[in-house]
């Protein structure tokens, strides 16, 4: 049996704390907001896509194993439409976000864990590509899945 799971409404809470591990991690030292004051009203809007159980975002999780009710990673991901093109004529694009580990669960392999079972759930959606932020540390991880960097030329606006 698996270690990861896909995360239900009931883990709402505690894929909200180790979003914000992975914030406080790739972003410390930035202006990001750190306090978990947005937890409150990002609640019900996570509880509602995770009880949707063929919609467009996922996450998998692996249980704390030293921490009942505790969760020690996390990945994310959405599946998006763009306009198709050559090498994408359906226009199915997966975008992974949110790969997090407790501090005191790291080099167990459960983020791995959790990617994989992530790029499977794309592959049985006819996902040719997936796109991910990458942080220097988790770099490698990535590498190692088949991951490249590729120019980038986004760009956001905030409204």
């Amino acid at each position: 049996m698996s270690l990861v799971r896909r995360a239900t409404v009931e883990d709402a809470g505690e894929v909200l704390r180790l979003r914000q591990v992975m914030i406080d991690s790739v972003f410390s030292g930035a202006n990001t907001g750190a306090s978990a004051e947005w937890h409150s009203a990002s609640l019900p809007t996570l509880r509602a896509r995770l009880a949707e159980p063929d919609g467009d975002f996922v996450a998998f999780v692996v249980e704390h194993p030293e921490r009942p009710g505790a969760l020690a990673a996390l990945v994310a991901g959405t599946l998006e439409y763009r306009i198709g093109r050559a090498d994408n004529p359906h226009g199915r694009v997966g975008h992974v976000f949110s790969v997090a580990t407790d501090p005191d669960a790291r080099r167990r392999g459960y983020a791995r864990a959790c990617m994989e079972e992530l790029l499977q759930w794309f592959r049985e959606r006819g996902v040719p590509h997936v796109d991910l932020n990458a942080s220097a540390q988790a770099e490698p991880l990535y590498e190692s899945l088949g991951f490249t960097r590729k120019p980038d030329p986004s760009m956001r606006l905030s409204l």
